[in-house]
């Protein structure tokens, strides 16, 4: 049998002898940014395919080394830049854990309330972007109608869109502003009375659902081989959430509603994705509910000029809108830690499409690839 190497758009002759290796990406609209795919075709159906990683990384994790713990929280919230805020908790919680520190109640819930509407903002992507891949342009429109409503209360409390910088080891960087939690109740109130429009839009459209029913199957077993978590994993039937199974922040006091599905194909996780994203705003509302019966007081802790951490080592992960994100902290006791190691979710989710693209054919690449819910940067670190 013999090979024949192509790039996209590159046409071959059809013989039946022939293999033929298809490069999708690296760069090329389908692959969600420099992601490439090496696939062995059999006519139009794949034989084999080959995630092949690396073209966006940028040593984030040695960076870590040469920069103190105040300076790497802005290097950790990029690289799932969608959720830029859950990218933050991991290394101040890890941080904070070493050092035994508490943080206040305020911050607790206030970090809570903003972890869930980073979620929400994540997940509103994939829910217009992924329609969108698959041919459908309208429910783009309507997700970032609800992702702007919710940009503008996070950028009015943080300043920023997507990076926001504004959690500090022991809490937040400042108090809530005067009347901000009245505009995230009117926020989240809006949103879910428009998430139905999406819902309504897409999920039962039947060209969608002869695109994503019963394609891009992914077992229970092939997700705990390879590590999967979040809504792909609950997808398929693995019914695991840190927030519920091993709460932080404020979750022990929540009623963390975990949605699962049993199909594991693609229109499961894209209706895994919605029902989080319902659950996300409940969650929200409570945070908010309880922040309004706080008493004031403090939203930080008082640092040193030179923050040291002590000596050891620790291990903290958090339930990011992707999957488990890790962070293993060893310091020697200096300003800047010795090693810190970040597991992201976006790595182990991407590894499983080896598994999951042969037997389809090349036309329902797209569809599973983008119901895969991963960001390259997140793969890349």
């Amino acid at each position: 049998m013999t090979e024949r190497v192509v790039g996209i758009g590159v046409g071959a002759k059809e013989l039946a002898t022939e293999d033929m290796i298809l490069n999708i990406g690296p760069q090329h609209p389908s692959t969600h940014g420099v992601l490439r795919l090496r696939l062995t075709l059999d006519g139009e159906r794949i034989a084999t395919a080959e995630p092949i990683i690396g073209y966006m990384h940028r040593g984030a994790e040695k960076l870590f080394e040469v920069r103190d713990f105040r300076q790497i929280i802005m290097l950790a919230n990029r690289h799932d830049w969608l959720a830029g805020f859950a990218n933050e908790l991991g290394v101040v919680l890890a941080a904070e854990r070493m050092l035994g520190m508490e943080v206040p109640v305020r911050a607790v819930w206030a970090r809570t309330l903003l972890a869930e509407l980073n979620r929400v903002l994540s997940h509103l992507m994939f829910l217009g972007s992924y329609p969108l891949e698959l041919g459908a342009i309208t429910p783009i429109f309507y997700a970032f109608n609800e992702r702007e409503r919710i940009q503008a209360v996070m950028e009015e409390i943080s300043g920023g869109r997507m990076h926001y910088m504004f959690n500090r080891v022991g809490g937040l960087k400042e108090d809530l502003p005067l009347g901000w939690l009245d505009r995230v109740s009117e926020t989240v109130a809006e949103t879910r009375r428009r998430v139905p429009d999406i819902e309504d839009l897409i999920l039962n459209n039947e060209i969608f659902l002869a695109r994503t029913k019963g394609v891009g199957v992914l077992s229970r077993e092939q997700v705990l081989q390879y590590g999967v978590s979040g809504p792909i994993a609950r997808a398929s039937g693995v019914d695991i959430d840190l927030r519920r199974d091993q709460p932080y922040l404020a979750y022990p006091e929540l009623p963390v509603k975990v949605v699962t599905r049993t199909a594991g194909d693609c229109h499961a996780r894209f209706e895994i994705l919605l029902e989080q994203l319902k659950v996300s705003l409940e969650l929200a509302d409570a945070c908010v509910e309880r922040l309004r019966s706080l008493p004031p007081g403090p939203i930080n802790q008082r640092l040193p000029k030179v923050l040291k951490v002590p000596e050891g080592h620790t291990y903290a992960w958090t339930e990011n809108p992707l999957g488990i994100n890790g962070y293993y902290l060893v310091s020697k006791g200096d300003k800047t830690p010795w090693r810190l190691k970040l597991r992201s979710a976006s790595y182990s989710n991407i590894q499983v499409l080896r598994e999951m693209l042969p037997g389809h054919l090349v036309a329902d690449m797209v569809a599973i690839l983008g119901s895969m819910f991963f960001v390259v940067g997140d793969i890349d670190k």
